[in-house]
């Protein structure tokens, strides 16, 4: 059954290869949007394609260029852009190491997934929403956005606290034409071969621990981060701008 209805919407959902970003994008179309996919994952994001007979559009979330080609691809085929829903990022296969012994290509490229590639598509992506008075930009941020992160990695750390700034600040910039900006900070998710290679790093006691801290005393799944994402994007939500909602089981 559809609990949002997007018809007529045309979105653009980054990190569609899997996880959050492909659960949102499932979401989104069972509820009538005109879904269009993004990934740096090309095999992943040909898969995600086919499943959901949506046109996919490959590149570097670092590439300013990139990004403002993709969102006038979107405008091309489907002549608008009402929603952006930035999932795309993560920690680049990186893993925790002592601050110095991280390299500047390290920390820099963490950046440029999370936080430049929402910047670049949300500049490029606002002012086509700004003549119709409405849009949502959507993005998927961490708990690591709002404190220490278990990776221990420091830049998605830092890359994630940026992200949850910068839904604010767009909130404020693009709240008087109707465009609202929110994030979402999900709690632990296996949501793909990072986050499986983490739980299961944790061992058994570790894995015992993280589940009691959650009140729900379970992990999330791509569908919980997905369906709040588009609780705060409905149409219907057009009051709901510059809010960082964590959905993470009450742990937080």
């Amino acid at each position: 059954m559809t609990r949002f209805d997007f018809s007529g919407r045309v979105v653009l959902v980054t990190g569609a290869a899997q996880g959050i970003g492909l659960a949102i994008a499932t979401q989104l179309k069972q509820s009538g949007a005109v879904v269009h996919l993004a990934d740096f994952d090309a095999d992943g994001l040909a898969r995600s394609a086919a499943a959901l007979g949506a046109p996919s559009h490959c590149f570097d979330l670092g590439d300013r260029d990139a990004c403002h080609a993709a969102v006038e691809a979107v405008i091309g085929q489907s002549g608008q852009i009402d929603g952006l829903y930035h999932a795309g990022g993560g920690v680049r296969g990186q893993v925790g190491r002592p601050s110095e012994e991280v390299s500047e290509r390290d920390w820099r490229v963490i950046f440029e997934a999370n936080v430049d590639g929402a910047f670049f598509l949300s500049q490029a992506a606002a002012p086509k929403m700004k003549p119709r008075c409405f849009g949502r930009l959507l993005f998927i941020a961490s708990g690591a956005g709002l404190r220490p992160s278990l990776t221990g990695i420091q830049a998605y750390t830092a890359a994630k606290h940026a992200l949850v700034g910068l839904a604010k600040q767009l909130s404020w910039e693009y709240g008087p034409f109707g465009i609202t900006s929110n994030a979402v900070a999900p709690g632990f998710v296996l949501s793909n071969p990072t986050t499986q290679k983490q739980w299961e790093s944790y061992g058994a006691d570790g894995q015992k621990r993280l589940i009691d801290s959650v009140h729900t005393k379970r992990l999330g799944t791509p569908s919980d981060i997905a369906y709040a994402a588009l609780m705060l994007t409905a149409p219907e939500a057009g009051w709901i701008s510059g809010q960082i909602v964590s959905v993470d089981g009450g742990r937080s």
